[in-house]
């Protein structure tokens, strides 16, 4: 069944009153691909026969940088809505900026120390926008249930601890990480690659591997693996430019030492060409493990 398109708050706000519950939300920017695919799936499967999956899709002004890709985002509508119609979307929101931002906010969500690390001291103020318009987005959409990717795991950390310590009442639900049978993390920004690129950009997946291989040798020789991939991969051609290789944790991204016991994030960001990439992987480390 084709969804519903509702290009503005008005519109929306008429399709939204005859949704029945459980109303599940899919925030998404559009150039659906293999991976929002995997939400819109698990948001059916939330949602059941009787629910409603809502995707929004919007490209965020205020989560990218003066510098960064905003005009050449991809954008591909149409595809989009042929996917959600694929994948049992019951309604598509699409707004403009001007719906979204009627006025620029003055009021904005602070995403705390948290958002001052990793990405966000390599993008300023980019969690301060994602975390602004999701609370917005929750607002229009009223839903029960939001789902999001763990490919952006500092993201979706970030939107757990908001909906925790503003009450907002959503389930904030957590998909895998889709990746292409290379390995890589499939993403929008993929499509920027040339197949050189690409193939240097694979390495991203086989550092946190090779750190996965070496978790029962404790912390610091599970990174040192990986740096050891990236290494080599800053020396291929094209290169790859590593912004940073940290081991985090899960809740909060703060630096998680050579004797870190529990669970771990070990994230990664890098550029190749002109593309910025980020991927990441779920560690456990026990206790005894050397440092």
């Amino acid at each position: 069944m084709m969804p519903v398109l509702a290009g503005d708050r008005a519109a929306f706000a008429a399709a939204r009153a005859g949704l029945a519950g459980p109303v599940v939300l899919v925030p998404t920017m559009g150039a659906l691909h293999a991976g929002h695919r995997a939400l819109l799936r698990r948001g059916r499967e939330l949602a059941g026969v009787g629910g409603s999956v809502i995707v929004s899709m919007f490209v965020n002004p205020l989560q990218f940088g003066p510098a960064e890709d905003l005009d050449r985002y991809p954008r591909a509508l149409d595809e989009d809505i042929a996917v959600c119609r694929d994948e049992g979307v019951t309604v598509v929101f699409a707004p403009g900026s001007s719906d979204v931002y009627p006025t620029m906010p003055a009021v904005t969500v602070d995403p705390g120390l948290t958002g001052d690390r990793l990405e966000g001291e390599f993008r300023p103020g980019f969690f301060r926008g994602v975390l602004t318009v999701v609370i917005k987005l929750f607002s229009l959409t009223r839903p029960d249930i939001a789902v999001f990717g763990e490919k952006d795991a500092q993201q979706l950390a970030l939107v757990r601890r908001m909906v925790a310590d503003l009450d907002l009442g959503v389930q904030i639900v957590a998909v895998p990480t889709v990746r292409d049978p290379d390995g890589l993390a499939v993403s929008s920004r993929n499509r920027y690659l040339s197949a050189a690129e690409r193939s240097t950009a694979r390495c991203l997946h086989r550092a946190l591997q090779a750190a996965r291989e070496d978790t029962a040798s404790g912390p610091g020789k599970a990174v040192a693996a990986a740096r050891r991939v990236l290494a080599d991969a800053a020396a291929a051609d094209p290169p790859l430019e590593v912004d940073y290789l940290a081991l985090a944790e899960p809740g909060t991204f703060a630096p998680a030492g050579e004797d870190h016991v529990g669970p771990a994030v070990l994230a990664v960001a890098a550029r190749v060409g002109s593309t910025r990439l980020i991927d990441n992987a779920a560690l456990e480390f026990s206790p005894g493990c050397p440092a």
